[in-house]
């Protein structure tokens, strides 16, 4: 086998000590779940111990790697990382591109497990000799962005590429990032989970190569891709990447504004924080992830914009002053905050001053930039407000959850659900929450000849497991969403890509049950955590408040399509997988009830 290593780096963290240990794993593992967030989801079911504390030193922090990282394919510059969400409570899966990926696969593992904790802010090397794997303090780091610290290390000649947490990961916020060269992970919180290992920042160092096994086929199918990637399907992320969203999704009145009371901002106002608007405001530069052909990476005044980003706190906070979005996005960056998290909460707080429910010096419209300071240190309010809406929501009381707007505690993406129906049955069954990148659904509804204003019960559950499936297969191969319009067969393509790699032979429907299996293991681990059908469901404004247009969900519609989309899958009612999708998807070979492995012998 090529392509991976057949072993993992598990790493235990205890006072000021640290001991690893390789752990092998079998060629069926990898069969079985692919890589990336495939892999991670089978490694965070056996490892993290049932109903543990997300924060709690026993509960890991995964670091998963790909077959395809370290190729030279485009876009595969990337890992997953998976912990249990301390937002959430349930499966949280983030993706990053970075040079740090590269280099953690160069340890010579295709993932890394880290539990426990060290008592003493410190950063961790990792290196491809055991022996010289190390914690050291490192108390004068405190408060430093990664940002600082990657300059401040480089300068030292320490290392060049971590990935680490800023002050709120700390502080442990909950929805605190991981930073790894300028991008981000961890929707969710696996920042703070780092934070509560007392780890600031993680550097690797290695010379392992896990080769590939056609060497002239990956080559040929590299040079394939990247023309590909550079053609008319990736045109919009290279000259304006997701940021033009905005104006489009005003236009089609599906721009969420005020906390999701309203679905426009005006097409003025949408201009000055569209792509042209933000390049008035700071100077424009594009950029590309690493080993990537697109180049979408577009900055204003150094700072990285995406939609989301526009969106959360831009229209839902309601600013429309392209230099304070721009502030904030920055902010965010610098203390490792989840921007929709953060717009999130702060839009719901908002509200709630605006509603006379408390008595918070909060409004629409508002500077947030000293806000996101006070919640990534929890200074005063931001104590509460680094808790996440569905906390905050729980603390004010007054029927404040009819309009706290999250799904299983993660806080909603820029996409109205009452005009997009397929995209809000998309939102209730997701495993990590609310969420816009582990379903494509949003896609369906934008389609020709698709009623966007109706629940298609018969229809769209099989539309939602199709991008669920979809998105599982990129992100555990690693492959970039944005070459999505690019890869005419995915399915084919991906196998294809494998077998090249590895060496092992796989086909469409091998893929395909891969999809399904990584789909099942993540319901699986939801449901042993204390998932109940009753969290799969949107809060009642969406259900309460018509749009200005009138549009509206209807519960009885929701609900029968969230039970059809569980049937589909292959649940059983209210539980986990049926003893059919057991014996198809071989489920018992991989969710036995071990006990997590033990620590390390050097730690006794």
């Amino acid at each position: 086998m090529r392509g991976n290593f057949g072993r993992i780096l598990l790493v235990e963290l205890r006072g000021d000590r640290v001991a690893v240990e390789h752990v092998p794993l079998p060629p069926q593992v990898y069969r079985a779940f692919v890589g990336g967030v495939g892999l991670g989801a089978y490694l965070l079911w056996r490892f993290a111990p049932p109903g543990v504390d997300p924060l709690a030193p026993a509960a890991p922090l995964i670091y998963a790697f790909s077959p395809l990282l370290g190729t030279p394919l485009t876009t595969t510059a990337k890992f997953a990382v998976l912990c249990k969400s301390p937002l959430t409570g349930r499966i949280s899966d983030g993706l990053s591109s970075s040079r740090f990926a590269i280099a953690a696969k160069r340890l010579g593992v295709d993932a890394i497990v880290v539990r426990g904790a060290l008592d003493r802010l410190s950063w961790l090397h990792l290196d491809e000799d055991p022996a010289a794997c190390r914690a050291e303090p490192c108390p004068a780091w405190a408060g430093l962005s990664a940002h600082e610290l990657s300059d401040m290390a480089s300068r030292q000649g320490l290392f060049r590429h971590v990935s680490a947490v800023g002050p709120a990961g700390e502080r442990q916020v909950r929805y605190a990032t991981l930073s790894n060269d300028g991008r981000h992970a961890g929707r969710g919180g696996a920042g703070a989970v780092l934070g509560a290992k007392r780890v600031k920042a993680i550097s690797v160092r290695g010379a392992a190569v896990a080769g590939v096994a056609d060497a002239a086929g990956v080559q040929a199918r590299a040079r394939d891709l990247a023309a590909r990637s550079a053609g008319a399907a990736t045109e919009k992320y290279r000259a304006l990447g997701t940021a033009a969203n905005l104006e489009t999704f005003d236009r089609l009145q599906i721009l969420p504004r005020r906390n999701f009371q309203t679905v426009s901002i005006g097409q003025a106002a949408a201009r000055r924080l569209a792509p042209e608007g933000l390049a008035r405001a700071a100077e424009h530069v594009r950029e590309s992830c690493a080993g990537c052909t697109i180049g979408c990476d577009h900055r204003y005044g150094g700072t990285r914009v995406e939609y989301e980003t526009q969106f959360a706190l831009g229209p839902l906070v309601d600013v429309d002053d392209p230099s304070r979005l721009l502030a904030a996005a920055g902010a965010c960056d610098a203390l490792g905050l989840d921007t929709i998290s953060a717009g999130g909460t702060l839009a719901f707080a908002m509200e709630c001053a605006e509603r006379g429910l408390v008595d918070w010096p909060l409004r629409f419209g508002d500077d947030i930039v000293p806000w996101l300071g006070a919640i990534a240190r929890r200074q005063g309010l931001g104590d509460l407000l680094a808790e996440g809406t569905r906390r905050v929501a729980a603390a004010v009381g007054h029927g404040s959850e009819r309009f706290a707007c999250h799904v299983k505690g993660l806080e909603l993406p820029g996409y109205e659900p009452r005009a997009m129906q397929t995209f809000a049955l998309g939102l209730c069954v997701a495993s990590r929450g609310a969420d816009h990148n582990r379903s494509g659904a949003y896609q369906a509804d934008l389609q020709p000849g698709v009623d966007r204003y109706r629940a298609d019960v018969a229809r769209a559950p099989a539309r939602v497991i199709e991008t669920e499936d979809h998105a599982a297969l990129l992100d555990s191969l690693i492959l970039c969403k944005f070459l999505r319009g690019a890869i005419r067969e995915p399915w084919r393509e991906g196998a294809e890509l494998l077998t090249m790699v590895t060496g092992l032979s796989q086909g469409e429907g091998d893929l395909r049950r891969s999809a399904r299996r990584i789909a099942a293991v993540r319901h699986a681990f939801n449901v042993r955590e204390g998932w109940t059908l009753a969290e799969d469901r949107l809060p009642d404004r969406f259900f309460d408040e018509a749009l200005e247009d009138g549009a509206s969900l209807r519960r009885a519609d929701v609900a029968a399509m969230v039970d059809a989309y569980h049937a589909a899958r292959g649940h059983v009612p209210h539980g986990g997988p049926s003893e059919r999708l057991r014996r198809e998807l071989e489920l018992d070979t991989w969710l036995t009830d071990a006990p997590p492995l033990q620590a390390p012998a050097s730690l006794g």
